[in-house]
């Protein structure tokens, strides 16, 4: 009886999936119930509202701030909205909803611990259910080249090699004149 191996099982690579860093609870707050008529945000009408609105539904969950009718807004009452949303969020912008994911993304990327990474075989999974922003996929590449022996990117099976590590010595113009 012929015995099958897992090539790939066995050849110690540690494949990466990007939509582990998706947000896990993103909503919208949308300003434009806030404003008069849906249209002019009245400051006094406005502080009321942010006032008596039930900020514990967002607790948690990564929130994107936006205006979902054409409506000028000043600056200040985004950064109310924020000092509202601070203390319950994981966090806030104001943004698009897939500028937001992007950007959550991006940030989830940047915070992990890169050291169990360090001289390993990386591949990134190329192939999902769900579509990666090419930000998010250079983003980890940049976080994990300077400690990885290799970035591959696709399936282990299948990879298109992106940087391995040279283990031989570099060579200076001075060394090779000099020998």
């Amino acid at each position: 009886m012929e015995t099958f191996v897992n090539k790939v099982a066995e050849s110690g690579l540690i494949t990466l999936n990007l939509e582990a860093f998706l947000p896990k609870a993103m909503v919208a707050f949308d300003l434009k119930p806030f404003l008069f008529m849906e249209l002019i945000l009245k400051e006094k009408d406005f502080r009321a509202s942010l006032l008596t609105h039930d900020w514990k539904q967002y607790e948690g969950k990564s929130v994107y701030v936006t205006c979902t009718t054409d409506a000028i807004i000043p600056a200040w009452a985004y950064m109310l909205v924020m000092s509202y949303l601070q203390p319950v969020t994981e966090n806030a912008i104001v943004s698009t909803e897939q500028e937001a994911s992007k950007n959550f993304m991006i940030e989830q990327i940047n915070q992990i611990d890169i050291e169990k990474y360090r001289g390993e075989r990386i591949v990134i999974k190329g192939c999902g259910e769900i579509l990666i922003p090419t930000e998010a996929y250079a983003a980890i590449t940049y976080k994990l080249r300077p400690i990885a022996k290799s970035i591959m990117y696709g399936e282990p099976c299948s990879t298109v090699p992106i940087f391995k590590q040279k283990n031989c010595q570099t060579l200076t113009l001075s060394k090779i004149f000099h020998e």
